[in-house]
């Protein structure tokens, strides 16, 4: 049976519409039954129309057939493309015996507005005078007088907006456009609005709020980037007969007042129900010249237009509460069962102008009332005041909170369960990954990291969704990107964020400490483990996606922060500057030693980069570079007995993850470490750097146990700690709450934070055993090597790459080990069988080996290594003692 060729994506998505990438990357993935199943050849045809790709014409490029296994990031290379095309594409390929499959379904993508002369709308704003805090309601009235056969929205803001045609929401989208650094770059995004639009009398209106462009942003304040919110909007519209008509925000709109009167996304949102002007966004609305004014026109900013590049944000899940409690005063309590990001949904009736008020929080204090001292300055507050006709239902547009708990006041009678309905926010990164285990404790640790991921994940990686920061630290989204991207397909997240780096990257090369730039340089640059997110992050990116334009794209700045680094170093040594291994538990690493290391790693990762893009002469000094920082780092911080300076657990983590040791000193290090977490009744001491690689350190250096010890530990500090007493997100801190001494300083604790998260990405690929090959990227090689142990008796995962659909899960009983395996069609893997002891390897029965389970390579630390194609496979290692 021949391959059947699905799943076809331009730059990571199903479709896209408004792209300004003028070589899109194309991609799809292979089914078929049985092993083996490759790619030997491909054929891409792209054509201007539907009618002429069905007839096999591509117009536009034609690759002819190519002998490639190349399945994803294939360039188009062919005709230039122009602002609005559609491009209709459809792939071919030829399987392992060279038969043609039969062609793929259609698909399309949309360019957006390539060209600034492309724009002929004008920024606008409120009539001068509006209220302060108040969103701005704009809109404008225009006639079509023939059949439309297409027609898109352009639109973008200075703040934040939400667009409506004819009476009807445009898009699903929330908060657009989403945080950039608004002096150097704002996205736009591409609406199809084809099926709104009507013969006759039509009218498009615009909700403009503050967001982070004019609103509270992190502990600085309001008005970061501006002072007054404005809106772009282009709607162009081609009619059956061929013509074609444009209707643009210029000053011929008009705006007035409407019921959101404050919004902020760190306050809250304040709706009077009473002020709605029913019909404001229809074509028969009559605006009373009081009330409706001529909107102000403003100078065209210097910051670029682009292209969305990131999933946009949308509500990805409702939540039900599960609890509903009467407090004192006439308030109520509702528990949604889960820390969520978002807002609630209110249904209620009572009497025009009753006022309900909802505040929100994480977590109870001892007396059962919300705990807000950790928000610091962000109210989390929404007011709701009543109409007066019937059931109405309310939500916000222009705020989001972290929380699990609302209390309700105002509220008219008694509220009935379903009176609140949770609505989960963040960018809508797609899933693509799924873990579990024998044992519900870790099972919970994978759902914490999971929500966790979900609630800071929005427009921009977070580190927190709830007090006055809400920030893009550089450290904590480096130290997590791995674990994100087994979780969700985060490659246009990443992507639009990496640009927010390079726009705030300094003119003498430091990346910042967050990103997007903000705080008017309150915060740091060029701090070790922070900084080098410019370099790790494109790196994961490109192991996972196999994406090599991340890597050209970012190449000048990675080279840039290097130069930085040495520049700002003293023989090699970084200053002992910096955050340091934030938030570890009594064990102080030296800031020089984290410097130096990362400051080595950086090198060395950029020395494989510039090979990678054919810089080979970089290459060459940036390994040279690399290898006399080691030297350094080892003459000044590194004793003959292998200890590092500082003798923490971090530093032997950072030492041994980065290569910097010697081979003979290496065992050296590793017994350093695990005398250490012996020392603290097998605890960790690890902060923000530490950390992430710790357990992979463990398992790497022959200390298996001793890192499943550090899994399953539940008291504290550990992973479980929080599970036990209720968490259902990471936490900040390690000592977040603790029996001993209750909450932590509420000057910075928060209670979803996916930093230590980061063991997701050990849980995926030393327990279940899924790895990318950073040699073969992007999944064309799998390793499979699960690493049983601590008791678990079993463990599964499975990842859809951008190759298709990986999983691996293993089991132990009855004195065997059994793991399946699935390889998805036009990829291959290496297979480590845990079979210790010797023990015999089968697959599907029969003796593994080249003619049923895939190659036979070698024994090695306790497994047996095969090479294996596409397929599913069953191995079994028998016998096989099971501990505990």
């Amino acid at each position: 049976m021949t391959l059947a060729v699905t799943n076809l994506r331009a730059e990571y998505a199903e479709d896209p519409l408004g792209l300004d990438v003028r070589q899109p990357r194309l991609s799809w993935t292979l089914e078929a039954p049985g092993r083996g199943r490759r790619q030997t050849a491909y054929r891409v045809l792209v054509a201007s129309d539907g009618a002429r790709l069905a007839a096999g014409e591509g117009d536009l490029w034609d690759s002819g057939r190519v002998a490639s296994d190349q399945s994803a990031q294939v360039a188009y290379a062919g005709a230039a493309l122009r602002s609005g095309q559609r491009c209709h594409w459809r792939v071919q390929v030829w399987d392992e015996a060279a038969a043609a499959a039969a062609p793929s379904a259609p698909a399309w993508w949309e360019m957006g507005l390539l060209d600034p002369a492309d724009w002929t709308a004008q920024w606008i704003g409120a009539p001068a005078g509006g209220e302060d805090g108040a969103a701005a309601y704009l809109r404008a009235g225009f006639a079509l007088d023939r059949p439309v056969a297409r027609a898109r929205v352009y639109a973008t803001a200075l703040g934040v907006y939400t667009l409506r045609l004819n009476g009807l929401p445009v898009s699903p989208d929330l908060l657009a456009p989403g945080w950039t650094d608004y002096r150097a770059r704002v996205q736009y995004q591409t609406y199809d609005v084809t099926a709104l639009l009507r013969e006759g009398d039509n009218a498009l209106g615009a909700i403009l709020g503050l967001g982070w462009y004019a609103g509270r942003v992190g502990m600085f304040g309001p008005r970061q980037y501006g002072d007054r919110p404005a809106l772009l909007c282009q709607l162009q519209v081609e009619f059956a007969d061929g013509t074609a008509a444009r209707v643009v925000s210029d000053g011929s709109w008009r705006g007035g007042p409407g019921p959101i009167r404050a919004n902020d996304l760190l306050m809250g949102e304040e709706y009077d129900a009473r002020e709605e002007r029913d019909g404001w966004d229809r074509p028969a609305f009559a605006a009373p010249d009081a009330d409706w004014r001529p909107v102000e026109v403003r100078e065209r900013p210097t910051a670029r237009l682009v292209a969305q590049a990131d999933p946009p944000i949308r509500v990805t899940q409702d939540l039900a509460p599960i609890g509903l409690t009467e407090l004192e005063g006439g308030k109520w309590l509702f528990d949604l069962g889960q820390n969520m990001v978002g807002w609630v949904r209110l249904r209620v009736r009572g009497a025009a102008g009753r006022r309900v008020t909802l505040r929100f929080a994480e977590v109870l204090d001892d007396d059962g009332r919300l705990y807000t001292a950790n928000l610091r300055g962000a109210a989390q507050t929404d007011a709701y005041i009543l109409r007066g006709d019937g059931e109405e239902i309310y939500e916000p547009s222009f705020t989001f909170h972290g929380f699990r708990y609302v209390e309700v006041a105002g509220f008219p009678g008694r509220p009935a369960l379903d009176s609140i309905t949770g609505r989960v926010v963040g960018s809508a990164t797609r899933p693509t990954g799924h873990f579990e285990t024998a044992d519900p404790a870790v099972n919970q640790l994978q759902r914490n990291i999971v929500w966790g991921q979900r609630g800071n994940f929005l427009s921009i990686p977070t580190d927190c969704p709830q007090r006055d920061e809400r920030l893009g630290w550089t450290g904590d989204a480096q130290m997590f990107v791995a674990t994100a991207c087994f979780n969700m397909d985060v490659s246009r997240f990443f992507t639009k964020w990496l640009r927010d780096l390079a726009d705030a990257q300094t003119p003498e090369g430091a990346f910042p400490d967050v990103a997007p730039s903000v705080g008017a340089g309150r915060l740091g640059a060029g701090t070790a483990g922070w900084g080098d997110a410019g370099v790790l992050v494109p790196w994961t990116l490109y192991e996972c996606y196999g994406d090599r334009r991340v890597l050209e794209e970012g190449y000048g700045a990675m080279a840039r922060w290097i130069a930085y680094l040495r520049e700002h170093s003293d023989g090699l040594l970084r200053p002992a500057t910096g955050y340091g291994d934030w938030l570890s538990i009594e064990a102080d690493t030296p800031k020089d030693v984290i410097g130096t290391a990362f400051f080595a790693h950086s090198a060395a990762l950029l020395a494989r980069i510039a090979r990678l893009l054919g810089r080979d002469a970089d290459a060459r000094a940036y390994d040279d570079l690399a290898g006399e920082v080691r030297a350094a780092f080892n003459a000044a911080y590194v004793a003959p007995d292998g200890r590092v300076k500082g003798d923490t657990q971090t530093c032997y983590v950072l030492a041994l993850w980065m290569d910097l040791l010697p081979a003979a000193l290496r065992p050296h290090a590793a017994r350093h470490l695990v005398a250490d977490i012996e020392r603290r009744g097998w605890h960790l001491s690890t902060g923000f750097l530490g950390t992430p690689q710790l357990l992979q350190v463990l398992t790497e250096s022959g200390h298996l146990e001793v890192a499943y010890r550090l899994l399953r530990q539940d008291t504290f500090p550990s992973w479980l700690y929080p599970i036990r007493h209720g968490a259902t997100t990471i936490w900040e801190r390690w000592d977040g709450w603790t029996e001993e001494r209750g909450f932590q300083d509420p000057g910075m604790n928060s209670f979803n934070h996916y930093g230590f998260g980061a063991v997701g990405d050990w849980l995926y690929r030393h327990v279940a055993g899924l790895a990318p090959d950073p040699d073969v990227p992007g999944y064309r090689h799998t390793i499979v090597r699960p690493r049983p142990g601590g008791g678990l008796r079993s463990a599964a995962a499975r990842y859809d790459s951008v190759h298709g659909p990986i999983a691996a899960a293993w089991r132990l009983a009855a004195g065997r080990l059994t793991l399946d395996l699935t390889i998805p069609a036009n990829t291959t893997a290496t297979v480590h069988v845990p079979a210790p002891n010797g023990a015999a390897v089968t697959e599907g029965g029969a003796l593994a080996g080249a003619s049923a389970g895939g190659a036979f390579l070698r024994r090695e630390e306790g497994a047996a290594v095969f090479a294996v194609g596409s397929g599913s496979y069953r191995f079994v290692a028998a016998p096989y003692a099971v501990e505990g």
